[in-house]
């Protein structure tokens, strides 16, 4: 009970909190903004009912008709919404066992899901069965940093997508973690592992600069951040990056209380969430933007889903 109301505090049910540095512009009045609203999740980890009542630390918490429940009510108000998910689809509960994947897959189409990134669970059925789930998804499977053209999954994944959202034009990219060591060699078959810095520079310039997004989301599976300095986290990355907004993360189960804001290579405010795991929390981030599509400010108003 302790963590449910620690949760219930820190999700911010009717909290917000603005980030980053404002131009003049964040002051003019609310109703000549543009607003983006993306919904998040990361690391579900197959969890599609809730949590048993069984006195553990979430029972009862989490699961998908309440969060399809919740879902519908945010785009029942708000006319530009983002669905997105930070990968580790899989693994977790008899659901994957026995169906390995289907029917997760299923629930995320029948959510409206955007897009998704891979994990490293979504691997544990092996790579010909990621290909085979995600080529029934309704949603676009984004990677940008494993070289996947002499695998199963070749014609079954994008480094990036571009979304119309009204007058905004929204690019998203995914970035994963290097699987050698956490996953076993026969599972990811002959998936190569990119450098993360390079690609998400790379893919991220190219929408911003060449094809003329007015905001870049990276769905990253690489984590919140290490004791090691060898590792490439999200907060690692950020700094190092140019042309990304918004990271989405996942990996390390991370409930934070709200995004972080750090600075990039342009010395410009980059952000970056993570809602925990399991689909305990439905990460909700408002984003507005000038009549000229320039960022103005961001905003989070999570919810513990229970």
């Amino acid at each position: 009970m302790k963590r449910r109301i620690f949760l219930n505090k820190s999700v911010a049910a009717a909290t917000i909190t603005l980030l980053g540095r404002f131009p003049a512009s964040a002051m003019m009045p609310t109703e000549e903004r543009i607003k983006l609203t993306i919904l998040h999740t990361n690391d579900q980890h197959s969890r599609i009912d809730p949590f048993p009542m069984d006195g553990s630390r979430y029972q009862g918490l989490g699961g998908i008709a309440k969060r399809a429940s919740l879902i519908r009510q945010i785009r029942e108000k708000e006319e530009q919404v983002l669905l997105l998910d930070a990968g580790d689809i899989f693994q977790g509960t008899p659901y994957f066992n026995f169906f390995h994947g289907e029917v997760e897959i299923d629930a995320m189409s029948r959510l409206g899901y955007d897009a998704a990134t891979i994990g490293n669970h979504d691997f544990d059925g092996g790579i010909d069965n990621l290909a085979h789930q995600i080529s029934k998804a309704d949603f676009e499977m984004l990677i940008c940093n494993y070289e996947l053209k002499d695998t199963p999954m070749a014609n079954h994944f994008k480094p990036y997508k571009i979304f119309q959202k009204g007058p905004l034009k929204i690019g998203v990219l995914g970035v994963g973690i290097e699987v050698k060591g956490l996953v076993p060699k026969k599972l990811y078959g002959a998936t190569r592992y990119l450098d993360p810095i390079q690609q998400v520079n790379h893919y991220a310039t190219l929408l911003k600069k060449e094809l003329g997004c007015d905001y870049v989301i990276l769905l990253s599976h690489l984590g919140y951040k290490y004791r090691s300095d060898n590792i490439i986290s999200d907060r690692k990355l950020a700094p190092l990056t140019r042309n990304v907004d918004l990271i989405i993360g996942g990996h390390t189960h991370t409930f934070m209380d709200g995004p972080e804001t750090l600075t990039n290579l342009d010395d410009r405010p980059i952000h970056i969430h993570q809602v925990g795991w399991a689909g305990i929390i439905l990460g909700r981030l408002d984003v507005e933007f000038t009549p000229k599509r320039h960022f103005c400010k961001i905003a989070h108003r999570n919810s513990l889903i229970g």
